[in-house]
């Protein structure tokens, strides 16, 4: 393979259930800290389901307000998290007041289900009051396109914008689609992430006759338990990543200092099933990224699993991990924390395996207490403080969608 400058990660922008800023999230993860808590709505109390994560720091109340209400909420989250990474890469204003050529500038953020809930609120308005008390505004709000779109408004981005709309794997897809446009020179700087925020009754309903998602609902932070023999299903959350990416010259002629090197992606379909996860497909994806990082497999020391805390899901994933990188491979599963963040999730992991890579130090595992038996890979229950030089984000979503990310040492 012909040799590639290294695309660096220089900003990172975060509101996740831990908290409404890297930093913070970032902390949750290393105290094991969940952010899973009960719904005490009034339209939860009829359902199966009365747990979810939602963001610790509202949206609505970091935009201007005006703003904030002409947004779906999956879209403030993305604003929200992208001008942090935005700032975070020394940027303020818009492409053109950073004396960046705006036509160079790329956004590709990714969601697994765009704006539906603004989408629900219109249509029990259509039925209650009638079609012209419709919002003129719910087109942009509920366009699964919405948030890249905003994003590459307030950014002022030419070089396109762009949505990968994959399930869970949405927001790692973005990532890698991100490191193709800059080796295909398509772009000089790309903004890339993914957004999700669909904590509703319908949906929650949807996952929980899917018999998909975990009815601790007593429990509510202990209910996220991947690998744990008493697993039943993922947490609903929500909330928003976005990274900023670029080539290394370009990171050092503006005298930054980037968090890692996006070394390799690799993105397959499994063509098996729309739900049931396929080992196969996986492996697929991790090689392909691996071959692209151009690194051996013995480099690998820690891997940010997808791991949903589902029956099915986890050991598979768990397994393959343990067959390419070895039984001492430091795994981890953040979801345990966050929830599934869905089409956001791959975004916030790949964040925290960037941190990872970074300060040497891996997040924990919580709620493992009673481990599966076939589970062969080394899961820590606290914060870990080892030299991480390569690890590796896995995301995988409904339709067999599969994408794995490597970040190394910059």
């Amino acid at each position: 393979m012909t040799a590639r400058e290294d695309i660096v990660v220089t900003g990172l922008g975060a509101t996740t259930p831990l908290g409404g800023d890297v930093a913070t999230f970032w902390a949750g993860l290393l105290a094991g800290r969940s952010g899973v808590a009960a719904l005490t709505q009034d339209w939860a109390a009829d359902l199966s389901v009365r747990i979810a994560a939602p963001m610790a720091v509202d949206p609505a109340e970091v935009l201007p307000r005006v703003r904030a209400r002409r947004l779906d909420r999956s879209e403030q989250a993305a604003l929200v998290a992208a001008g942090e990474a935005w700032s975070d890469a020394g940027f303020t204003g818009t492409a053109s007041e950073n004396g960046l050529d705006p036509t160079r500038l790329a956004v590709v953020i990714g969601t697994g289900i765009g704006g539906v809930t603004s989408l629900l609120g219109q249509y029990d308005l259509l039925r209650e009051k009638g079609p012209d008390r419709v919002s003129p505004l719910l087109i942009p709000m509920n366009m699964p396109n919405g948030p890249a779109a905003y994003v590459g408004l307030e950014l002022g981005a030419q070089a396109g914008v762009h949505t990968t709309v994959s399930a869970c794997a949405s927001g790692s897809e973005a990532i890698a689609y991100g490191l193709d446009l800059l080796h295909l020179d398509r772009a000089d700087i790309v903004v890339v992430g993914g957004t999700e925020a669909c904590i509703h009754p319908l949906n929650i309903a949807g996952f929980a006759r899917m018999q998909a998602m975990s009815k601790r609902n007593d429990e509510p932070q202990r209910a996220s338990r991947p690998w744990d023999k008493g697993r039943d299903g993922f947490v609903l959350g929500e909330g928003a990543g976005v990274l900023v990416l670029e080539r290394a010259s370009s990171a050092a002629a503006r005298g930054r200092a980037p968090y890692a090197v996006l070394a390799g992606a690799g993105v397959t379909s499994d063509a098996k099933d729309i739900v049931q996860p396929d080992k196969s497909g996986q492996v697929r994806a991790l090689r392909a990224a691996v071959e692209r990082a151009g690194i051996s497999y013995d480099d690998v020391v820690h891997v940010n699993a997808h791991a949903t805390s589902t029956p099915v899901g986890d050991m598979g994933e768990a397994s393959a991990l343990a067959e390419l990188f070895g039984e001492d491979t430091v795994v981890t599963s953040t979801k345990s924390m966050t929830g599934h963040l869905l089409g956001a999730a791959g975004a916030i992991e790949a964040i925290a395996t960037v941190l990872a890579v970074r300060h040497d130090v891996v997040p924990p595992t919580i709620n493992l207490d009673d481990p599966d038996d076939e589970l062969r890979v080394d899961v820590p229950r606290e914060a870990r403080q080892i030299p991480v030089p390569v690890a590796i984000n896995d995301s995988f979503g409904f339709g067999g969608h599969n994408a794995s990310l490597v970040f190394r040492k910059a």
